[in-house]
């Protein structure tokens, strides 16, 4: 389902950013900059925020930046095989 009609997202392409980006992103500006785009309108905002709380699950309401959970981990491992 498109999520951002500005930018053409879709609620799928919102939770591969959210996966598998390197440092988890915490706010919708940050899922946008994973995305190689930006806000246009600003719409969508809460909606992008729903979609990374549930793809994120616990780790969304009870850690920061940088938790040890299993999330995490798959993160850390995405972008050593990057480097």
């Amino acid at each position: 389902m498109i999520v951002c009609s500005c930018n053409v997202l879709s609620d799928d392409d919102v939770r591969a950013a959210v996966s598998s980006a390197a440092e988890l992103p915490r706010t919708a500006r940050q899922v946008y900059g994973c995305l190689g785009c930006s806000a246009e309108c600003g719409r969508c905002a809460r909606t992008l925020k729903r979609i990374m709380t549930e793809a994120l699950g616990a780790c969304a309401r009870e850690c920061s930046a940088g938790c040890s959970h299993e999330h995490a981990g798959q993160a850390t491992t995405a972008a050593a095989q990057v480097v």
